[in-house]
């Protein structure tokens, strides 16, 4: 037997055990940044090419997304549209008409609410026109919006422009409210005629506005036409012809 003169050291052997993810993975985290990166400058580049009104809903959804969400399911537009004066930001033509065709349709929703003014609806007509939004209030053979002459608002009516200034008052646009009457001459008393009373009841319209959430300093005129501007030229004495106008300017036409 062959004895060995010294002990052999032991020698330990540390095996070092891959589990196979060479590099660390850190380039998938890098190159997920980099991807999250431009998906989010295309989204900004997408933003910035789209509308002022777009622009306003995306805006407002980051502002308060939960209130932004309440607000479309109740059907009423969460978008409160303002201009930016100081950065010259305004919506466009188009942008406004589209606006104005969705405040036609909240308005007509509002007052479909309404019991007390179901008769009433047929005598409430909503159109773009040249100027902006115009919103009439005929009178008919069944329902007056005024005593006979006089400019004192029926309850109906004062219910009416209720509905009219809550939705009115979350525009910047300025007003234009305009009193109408038939040809029927009014009873001369110290000169009072129909010139003074469609005033008068274009005034009366615009106080109830106010109270109700239009800016005072949004209103740019109130104009008495008597019966210069009749509804039905073939006849003057039709009862449509006695009407309150309410414009809803185009920002552009805003007069200062």
């Amino acid at each position: 037997m062959k004895t060995l003169d010294k002990e052999k050291p032991l020698r330990i052997i540390r095996k070092k055990i891959s589990s196979g993810r060479h590099h660390g993975g850190a380039w998938k985290v890098a190159y997920a940044d980099f991807v999250t990166a431009m998906m989010a400058l295309f989204i900004v580049l997408w933003i910035n090419g789209q509308s002022s009104l777009i622009k306003a809903h995306v805006s407002e959804y980051f502002i308060d997304p939960v209130g932004y969400n309440q607000k479309v399911k109740t059907g009423v537009s969460p978008v409160q549209v303002v201009s930016d004066t100081s950065a010259g930001a305004k919506l466009n033509l188009d942008d406004e008409k589209a606006l104005f065709a969705k405040l036609a349709e909240r308005i007509k929703k509002d007052l479909n609410n309404k019991i007390q003014v179901d008769k009433l609806k047929n005598q409430i007509t909503i159109e773009i026109v040249k100027e902006g939004l115009r919103i009439e209030l005929l009178e008919s053979r069944d329902a007056f919006f005024f005593d006979i002459g006089t400019a004192k608002l029926k309850p109906d009516a004062e219910e009416i422009l209720s509905v009219l200034g809550a939705a009115i008052g979350q525009l910047p646009n300025h007003l234009i409210i305009e009193g109408h009457t038939d040809s029927r001459p009014y009873p001369l008393t110290d000169g009072y005629t129909n010139f003074e009373l469609s005033a008068d009841r274009a005034n009366a319209a615009r106080r109830i506005l106010i109270k109700k959430g239009v800016d005072t300093e949004h209103i740019d005129q109130v104009r008495g036409y008597a019966n210069k501007m009749l509804r039905n030229s073939s006849d003057p004495y039709d009862v449509t012809n006695r009407r309150i106008s309410i414009i809803v300017k185009f920002e552009g036409t805003t007069s200062k």
